[in-house]
């Protein structure tokens, strides 16, 4: 009967003991899950601060040239080693890389068109029928006063399986594309994951509205939907503008204005509806140090020369609709701008202290950040500058 006894309670203890084994791994494992958050967010903070610091030297670097030129046009006028010009030295153990990409390069796709998007498509390999057919899904999709030509500017969206309705509006996502009726079945494959046509579109499309497009930047797409589709010509611009073939002793060139694309290509070579300056810059600061990157990737533009789509969408206000515009105010419907609470007046009857005004030259249309563990030093992309 004892033996009984001291078996059962052994049992218990190995029951108990095997309960509390399972508690402290869940336990740790939780922890460790907790421990991994809290120190990716701190070496997060870590990091952001040099990466804004080198953000904001790149913006003071960019605005001593246009306040000596008057715009931006290519990074070979000297500013694509913004914190080597500035003479900007990072934290002890890390490095900082400065990259452009020039967003204004691509074509605007709230201001393409049906000649353009059609050029493009069969430019692409899609055939002329196709090519119509995916133009007019595209501005059913996204235009108000389209008049839709072929069977595929008529879609039945409300038939879904969840119905709805096509925006009117330009897209906000690439994402978007797999909504559109015909669009997704040629931009999809059978998994339903982007296939090579929709890549080719979302590196030649910008979804930010500006216009026109800038020449020093224009890829081979750009330029054939624009009406170029000679290759001898896009060579040449590519040589020119790159430093390289008859070109490479000179180094990489740019074109202040179109008088002087002309006189390189000649008249009747330079597309029309192109432009020579910097419309909306993306920016990318990646922050390194031993085996963890910080990543801070930004748009910006200059005086409004650059939008998102989001920044001039209709609202309902009590009085009408109302627009919000990229600065943050709201610009009523009797074309007036709504005052912000800092200028309205005081409960006490007197008037509150007008916001302060700090006239920063740049707008900024899009801010991602990003740590990355064990990032390896990326090879820049054909259309990007690097600064070391």
């Amino acid at each position: 009967m004892l033996r009984k006894k001291r078996a059962s309670v052994l049992l218990i203890v190995l029951i108990t003991l095997a309960f509390a084994s399972l508690a402290l791994v869940t336990f740790i494992d939780r922890a460790s899950n907790d421990l991994l958050v809290s120190a990716r967010a701190a070496e997060a903070n870590r990091l952001r601060a040099d990466a804004y610091s080198a953000l904001e030297v790149t913006l003071g670097v960019l605005d001593e040239f246009i306040q000596a030129d008057g715009a931006l046009h290519s990074p070979a006028e000297g500013w694509s080693d913004p914190l080597g010009f500035a003479g900007y030295e990072p934290a002890s153990g890390r490095t900082i890389e400065v990259t452009f990409e020039d967003e204004s390069g691509k074509l605007s796709l709230p201001h393409a068109d049906a000649n353009q998007l059609t050029n493009l498509f069969t430019s692409w390999g899609v055939t002329q029928s196709d090519a119509e057919e995916l133009a007019d899904a595209l501005l059913t999709w996204m235009r108000k006063d389209h008049v839709a030509s072929t069977d595929a500017g008529t879609p039945d969206y409300d038939r879904a399986a969840i119905p709805y309705a096509a925006p009117q509006r330009s897209l906000r996502s690439f994402d978007e594309l797999a909504a559109i009726d015909f669009v997704n079945k040629k931009f999809y494959d059978e998994n339903g994951q982007p296939n090579d046509l929709w890549h080719k579109f979302a590196t030649t499309f910008s979804l930010y509205d500006f216009n026109p497009p800038n020449l020093n930047s224009a890829g081979a797409g750009t330029l054939t939907a624009l009406g170029q589709s000679d290759p001898t010509v896009q060579g040449q611009l590519s040589s020119y503008l790159q430093g390289t073939g008859d070109y490479k002793q000179q180094g990489p060139g740019y074109f202040k204005n179109t008088t002087d694309a002309n006189n390189l290509l000649g008249a009747q070579a330079v597309p029309q509806g192109v432009g020579t300056q910097i419309l909306a810059l993306r920016i990318i600061v990646t922050v390194h140090e031993d085996n963890s990157s910080f990543r801070l990737e930004t748009v910006v533009t200059q005086k409004n020369q650059a939008k998102a789509i989001a920044a001039t969408e209709q609202v309902a206000t009590s009085e009408g609709t109302a627009t919000n515009t990229a600065d943050g105010a709201t610009t009523a419907n009797n074309g007036s701008a709504s005052t912000s609470p800092a200028a309205a007046p005081a409960s006490n009857g007197t008037s509150a202290t007008p916001p302060v005004q700090l006239n920063y030259p740049f707008t900024l249309l899009e801010v991602h950040e990003e740590i990355i563990d064990n990032l390896a030093k990326p090879s820049p992309s054909p259309d990007a500058t690097p600064s070391t």
